[in-house]
């Protein structure tokens, strides 16, 4: 089993970000899942590779050649993967992967994560979908998606789609229990495929 981990290229200005991110790097290495990631050394992303490497999990990167040399590609990783475009790295990762956990990031990290969720909630897949929520990051986020259900933009089954903690065993282990809604985003429960 393996984990896509979305996360920032810089490391923010907290030292949880970094922490947090070692410490579940640490956790999946000792639950023998794999992680799957963006590729590079620095920031949240080298510091997930870290962890996991450190504890003799499987780490593995999939970097598009021209980010190559700004996000500086980890050397030490289980297997490395070079892709032409975003898009590609996108679909790399989910072909590797069997769930997906978004830490602390920026634009990347947050179009990713969406990406991936809005797969779920058409019914491209049923991953596990979690936001690992360090010191309280994504609390505003999940306020906006909360408004979304109250505004009448999502369904409340596709709220409950995103699993969120800031306790990262609680996190694991709700992903391992973790069921994908019934009906997709334009079906109801009533009607059958």
């Amino acid at each position: 089993m393996r984990y896509t981990v979305f996360c920032g290229s810089s490391s923010g200005n907290k030292k949880e970000y970094r922490t947090e991110a070692t410490a579940l790097g640490e956790a999946l290495a000792k639950h023998e899942i794999g992680v799957v990631y963006g590729g590079a050394k620095v920031g949240l992303m080298g510091a997930i590779a870290d962890g996991a490497l450190a504890h003799g999990g499987e780490v593995i990167g999939v970097l598009p050649y021209f980010l190559a040399d700004v996000e500086l590609g980890h050397t030490g990783l289980t297997a490395l993967y070079h892709v032409d475009t975003m898009h590609e790295r996108k679909a790399k990762m989910d072909e590797l992967s069997d769930g997906i956990i978004a830490l602390p990031g920026g634009y990347g990290t947050l179009e990713e994560f969406f990406e991936v969720l809005t797969w779920g909630q058409l019914g491209l897949h049923k991953k596990p979908i979690a936001l690992l929520n360090v010191a309280g990051f994504y609390d505003p986020l999940m306020q906006m998606i909360n408004r979304m259900v109250e505004q009448g933009f999502l369904k409340q089954e596709n709220r409950e789609m995103i699993i969120i903690s800031a306790d990262i065993e609680d996190l694991l282990q709700q992903m391992s229990q973790y069921e994908a809604p019934k009906a997709g985003k334009w079906i109801t429960k009533d009607q059958t495929v």
